[in-house]
């Protein structure tokens, strides 16, 4: 499995992009959200890559962030999610902006995305809404704070917990980070904010 690629980024369509590493030229599938963050053509590019394998052909998917990778494999494990749509789903919504809305139970924001009706959207949502339930964030899970006291979570501090479970984060790696942050943020900040720091480590 190639876990990720790096080099030069030489050609650059709307459903994929070329990276070239030791002479090769790798196509990877992307989103168009991944394409947004991509530097210029004939500049070094780093992608984290799915490889897909199947009877008929061997596909490359690539993303700029493991949070967007995270999403795409699980997507691609709901019933009717291929690859192709899944990366219809990550054009039209970040990573953080799936996670809300499968949280709050919003369908009508994925069917946003290319080929996705409104069965299918709340399909992904029960799917994928199943794996918060054994997500459980107690009192006593929660970090304390330097006076000895629970940190409270509520509001948007809930459910960006929630969120972020949904792209496989476990509550004891996200909730010391979202204890130090602003709780007047909106949920797409927190889950933000908790990506970078993340992905800062």
């Amino acid at each position: 499995m190639i876990y990720s690629i790096r080099g030069k980024l030489i050609h650059i369509e709307p459903s994929f992009v070329v990276i070239e590493c030791g002479g090769i030229g790798y196509k990877c599938l992307t989103t168009m959200n991944t394409q947004r963050t991509l530097p210029k053509l004939n500049s070094e590019a780093m992608l984290y890559t799915h490889m897909s394998v199947r009877d008929d052909s061997v596909e490359l998917f690539g993303f700029s962030t493991e949070s967007e990778l995270s999403c795409f494999r699980l997507l691609t494990g709901v019933s009717k999610v291929g690859p192709r749509l899944a990366l219809s789903i990550l054009s039209e919504l970040l990573p953080e902006q799936l996670a809300i809305c499968i949280a709050s139970s919003d369908s009508k924001a994925i069917t946003r995305a290319n080929g996705v009706g409104l069965k299918l959207a709340q399909r992904i949502i029960l799917e994928l809404k199943d794996k918060l339930k054994a997500f459980d964030v107690s009192e006593e899970s929660l970090p304390l704070e330097s006076t000895g006291g629970g940190v409270q979570l509520y509001g948007n501090m809930q459910n960006a917990v929630e969120a972020l479970a949904v792209l496989g984060y476990d509550g004891g790696e996200v909730i010391p980070i979202l204890s130090k942050l602003d709780q007047s943020l909106s949920v797409e900040e927190l889950i933000s904010a908790v990506l970078r720091e993340m992905a800062s480590r």
